[in-house]
Formats: C-alpha cells, sequence, structure tokens
C-alpha cells in the first residue's frame, strides 16, 4: 500500500495545481477570491510541477520494484 502513496499525492496535487492555475488565470470562475488574481496561476503551476514529479517518480519507482 506504501508504494501508491507518493503517485496518489501526486495525482491529487497535480489536479489541485491545474485547478488553481486556471482559476488564477480567469478561466475558471468558481472562487471571487481566487479568480483572476495571478499570484494562484504561479502557485497552481508550482503544485502541479511538484504533482507531476511526485507522479512521475511514483510510478518508475512501481514498475522498478515489479522486476
Amino acid at each position: 500500500m506504501k508504494k501508491w502513496v507518493r503517485p496518489l499525492v501526486g495525482a491529487i496535487l497535480l489536479l489541485i495545481g491545474v485547478m488553481w492555475s486556471l482559476q488564477g488565470s480567469g478561466v475558471v470562475d468558481n472562487s471571487e477570491v481566487m479568480s483572476g488574481e495571478s499570484q494562484w496561476l504561479f502557485v497552481g503551476l508550482v503544485v502541479a510541477i511538484v504533482g507531476v514529479t511526485l507522479l512521475v517518480g511514483g510510478i518508475r519507482k512501481l514498475r522498478a520494484d515489479r522486476r
């Protein structure tokens, strides 16, 4: 079960980061606080990059353990 934690957390962070980036850029208008605020665009991009890193690293680790 521990093997799936890193990719799972990475996928969740990726989704959150993409949503924050879309809200920060004004594409998604769900929040009065975040919509159109450029700081959320950049925070979302950083969170998404961390998520992708964890996701890819976790998947590579899972594949390496299978061999």
